[in-house]
């Protein structure tokens, strides 16, 4: 199982909570990226520099993630696909996309793509608050503790 991050546009903030998790845990956390990132010295951490341009990292996380991964992206599109591959889709504040949810949320980002190309300033979503800091904590955790279980339930057999 890898973390995979959506990393151009995690908060700092996300990345460290995700950073003292893989170093906990053992678990691969890799941040994919068209601009350098420094990442902490750890093998369980690794950095994924892509070309830039569009979707080029969205692209290059799709295409290695696999079954029961964890993506982090706040990018809807992207954790559509990532899901219909069957990896677990997780954004930045802690809200984990479900099939019931993604196709609202992408018809809400779609809606709202439509107001702005028509000159409506829609403004952008709200600072990441403490709130959101614990509740992306709390899901990560969650998830990797499910993780360690499953895990756990392989190596038994």
């Amino acid at each position: 199982m890898t973390i995979w991050v959506d990393a151009d546009a995690c908060p700092v903030v996300v990345k460290e909570i995700i950073f003292r998790a893989a170093i906990r845990t053992g678990i691969q956390a890799t941040l994919v990226a068209n601009n350098f990132i420094k990442v902490p010295a750890s093998k369980h951490i690794a950095f994924l520099q892509v070309p830039k341009g569009f979707d080029v990292a969205d692209d290059e996380i799709v295409r290695r993630t696999e079954e029961g991964d964890l993506v982090i992206t706040a990018d809807i599109p992207l954790a559509a696909e990532v899901m219909e591959k069957g990896a677990i889709a997780l954004n930045p504040r802690g809200e984990r996309y479900s099939d019931d949810t993604i196709k609202q949320t992408l018809n809400l980002r779609d809606f709202m793509d439509t107001m702005r190309s028509s000159g409506e300033h829609t403004g952008g979503p709200p600072p990441l608050n403490q709130a959101n800091r614990q509740a992306f904590a709390n899901e990560l955790d969650k998830y990797l503790v499910h993780y360690k279980k499953v895990l756990h339930k392989r190596t038994d057999k």
